[in-house]
């Protein structure tokens, strides 16, 4: 990926507006488990950061997806885990099909004001009895005349307690599980709506809220494109949450080993320092290797999402790599920190408790397996692609 001029301006852009805005605050907004998302997201749409690759007619940059990633990139930069997913969630998780399909009103509606930082949004699709099974989901959206009645709970959803609009996955008609669901723009102040905060093991500073709709109302002009579309627009929406997640993984490994490598430089064992053991340092530099290689994998498969090929092996591997290396790099710097590595004020312990979550949201391990053995032909009845 060939970088310009442009691509480095918006990364000192971010990476400023993190200094300023964000890292001064973390400690404290984990520590209330909640980080004002209205007031930031605000700050974030003046700067246009929320529409990076977004048509202008409705506040957006207009440039391209490789933008979007650079700022995904840079927010690896913040010290938790909980804010970056927030912001990626808004920006690259719940408005890539209602830009892309939806219409213009409802761009309008939501899609403007969520660019402008005016609005918070979230994405519902997993539910209390399963998660990365997107086909089995059970929320309906039956239409009533003009409206949808919409009735089912979802799970896990981020942004979930401050968010102004969900872009929902519901079954709205009977038939094939992959033709009969719809994607529905819902704005999250309409009667019948509960949010429940869930209490988490990382990711503190991210609101994350289990949602009950019972006989909530849209319009049936809430429906994002053609009806019974909708798994196969969350199915493209995957794509570049999982490319999100990848990429915003890189500079936060990479600071995990900086610290790591200062603190150890001076921390003595033995009469020496603990860096100066080889297992020590070898066991550092594979790790930065590591690193370097999902960041190439990332990057090419930007570029060739750019140019309009099918990445989802690659955004599929990228995703699954990622998960794993950050619980491996997180594992191995603690443990290099020895018991100060186990306080829970330590940076290295809070990122060992939020990296484990890659593993699990936007497509767990076992699912980012299956897709990339059922593309590679290995699984019964898929023939050899080879």
């Amino acid at each position: 990926m060939q970088f310009t001029s442009e691509h480095n301006e918006l990364r000192r852009t971010v990476r400023k507006f993190i200094d300023s805005e964000i890292n001064p605050y973390t400690d404290e907004w984990e520590e209330r488990e909640q980080f004002p998302s209205h007031e930031l997201f605000k700050k974030l749409g003046d700067l246009g950061l929320l529409g990076i690759k977004y048509d202008p007619e409705f506040g957006g940059l207009g440039l391209d997806f490789s933008y979007s990633m650079v700022m995904a990139e840079e927010m690896g930069a913040v010290n938790c885990g909980g804010v970056p997913m927030a912001i990626g969630v808004h920006t690259d998780m719940c408005t890539p099909a209602l830009n892309r399909f939806g219409s213009d009103q409802l761009k309008r509606d939501f899609l403007a004001p969520a660019i402008a930082g005016d609005m918070v949004g979230c994405v519902g699709i997993s539910e209390p009895g399963g998660g990365s099974d997107v086909a089995a989901l059970k929320t309906t959206a039956i239409q009533q005349g003009d409206e949808l009645v919409i009735n089912g709970a979802k799970m896990w959803i981020t942004n979930g307690m401050m968010a102004d609009w969900c872009c929902l996955l519901a079954n709205t008609s009977e038939g094939p599980a992959h033709k009969n669901k719809s994607l529905i723009m819902v704005p999250m102040d309409l009667p019948g709506i509960e949010r429940q905060k869930i209490d988490k093991l990382g990711m503190n500073s991210s609101d994350t809220a289990q949602l009950f709709f019972d006989d909530v109302r849209v319009p049936v002009t809430n429906i994002i494109g053609e009806p019974g579309a909708g798994f196969t627009m969350q199915m493209l929406q995957f794509q570049e949450e999982r490319l999100w997640v990848a990429v915003n993984s890189l500079v936060m490994l990479d600071g995990l080993i900086d610290k790591t490598i200062e603190y150890t430089s001076e921390r003595q064992a033995f009469g020496k320092s603990v860096l100066d053991n080889q297992v020590v340092h070898f066991r550092l530099a594979e790790l930065r290797t590591e690193i370097e290689a999902l960041r190439a994998l990332c990057w090419s498969s930007i570029e060739q999402y750019i140019a309009g090929k099918d990445v989802t092996r690659l955004a599929s591997m990228a995703k699954l790599k990622c998960g794993r290396l950050a619980r491996e790099v997180a594992d191995s710097c603690l443990q290099y920190w020895g018991g100060m590595g186990f306080t829970r004020e330590n940076p290295i312990s809070r990122f060992y408790r939020d990296a484990r979550l890659a593993s699990i949201g936007g497509g767990a391990d076992e699912i980012m397996l299956t897709i990339i053995c059922k593309l590679e032909g290995t699984l019964p009845g898929t023939g050899n692609r080879r």
